[in-house]
C-alpha cells in the first residue's frame, strides 16, 4: 500500500524533543484549544502523510499531544505531554512519548503509545522555522507578558506567529487553496495515474487491516487522488476490519469534499 514511496522518495523519522508544560484542564479557554486541535487534526496528518513521501523532508518538528491520565497515592493526575514518529490510521494516534512524565507513572520517555482523537490535546509542526497549529501552546503565548513571550519562543526556537491568527497550512495566507488540496496532491497526480496505469492492483488490493489506498487517501484529505482512483475502479464501499469506508473516515475526520464525492 505504500507504493508513493516507489514513486517520490523513502519514509523519514520525524520530531525532536520539545519542552513539555503543564496545564489545568478545567480552564475554558485551554479546553478552546484542545477542541481546535482536535477539529483541525486532520491537517496535520495531511502534512505528515506528504512529508513520508518527499524526497527532501520539509518538516522540522511533527508533534502530538496527547493527555495521560493516571491514579497516583489514590488521586488521578494527569499530564499533556509530546508523542513524535507519528501514525494514524484514521482512528488511532500511534507515536513514541518524548518527555519524561513529572507526575503520572504509567508511561516513561520513549514508551510507544497509542490514542484517540479525544485523548489529544495539541498537535504541531514546522516548516522553516514557522510553528503551524499548536493551539494549547498559543492559548499560553495569549497570556504572556511581552518579555516572557520572547523567551519562550527562543526556547522552543520556532516562529509561532500572531496567537490570535494561528495558521494550520503552510503558506495558509498567500494560498488559501491549500486548505482545500495539498500542493503534493495536485503535483503528483500524473505520476500517481501513470503508476496505476502499471500497477492495476494498487487500486482493489487491501492491506493485512483491510485498507485499501482509498481509504488512505480518503484520511489524509487528497481529494484529487481520490477522484483518480474512483475513475480506476476504486471500490468506495469496501471496509476496513473494523468496518470503516473512506467515507466513514473522510466525514469523522472534516473532509466535507471528499465524504461528498464518496456518498
Amino acid at each position: 500500500m505504500r507504493f508513493f514511496k516507489k514513486i517520490l522518495g523513502k519514509q523519514i523519522d520525524l520530531g525532536k524533543q520539545m519542552p513539555i508544560y503543564f496545564v489545568s484542564s478545567d480552564e475554558d479557554y485551554m479546553q478552546r484549544a484542545f477542541e481546535q486541535a482536535r477539529e483541525s487534526f486532520r491537517y496535520f496528518w495531511r502534512e505528515v502523510y506528504w512529508e513520508r513521501h518527499r524526497i527532501v523532508p520539509a518538516l522540522d518538528y511533527a508533534m502530538v499531544k496527547i493527555c495521560f491520565l493516571d491514579v497516583v497515592n489514590g488521586e488521578e493526575v494527569g499530564e499533556h505531554m509530546w508523542i513524535d514518529d507519528v501514525e494514524f490510521d484514521g482512528e488511532t494516534i500511534y507515536g513514541t512519548l518524548v518527555n519524561e512524565p513529572d507526575s503520572v507513572q504509567n508511561v516513561k520517555l520513549g514508551d510507544q503509545i497509542n490514542a484517540k482523537i479525544d485523548e489529544m490535546s495539541d498537535w504541531l509542526f514546522s516548516i522553516d522555522g514557522r510553528a503551524y497549529g499548536g493551539f494549547s501552546v498559543q492559548a499560553m503565548r495569549s497570556r504572556m507578558q511581552k518579555k516572557e513571550l520572547k523567551e519562550h519562543d527562543k526556547e522552543w526556537g520556532l516562529d509561532f506567529g500572531d496567537f490570535n491568527d494561528i495558521l494550520v497550512v503552510y503558506e495558509q495566507k498567500e494560498h488559501p487553496e491549500n486548505l482545500i488540496e495539498h500542493p503534493m496532491s495536485k503535483n503528483t497526480y500524473e505520476q500517481v495515474k501513470q503508476y496505476i496505469k502499471e500497477h492495476p492492483n494498487m487500486v482493489t488490493d487491501a492491506d493485512e487491516f483491510g485498507y485499501t489506498q482509498l481509504h488512505n487517501e480518503a484520511i489524509a484529505g487528497n481529494l484529487n487522488l481520490v477522484n483518480l482512483l474512483l475513475e480506476n475502479g476504486a471500490d468506495k464501499n469496501a471496509r476496513t476490519k473494523s468496518g470503516k469506508t473512506a467515507a466513514d473516515f473522510a466525514e469523522n475526520l472534516g473532509w466535507s469534499e471528499i465524504a461528498k464525492v464518496l456518498k
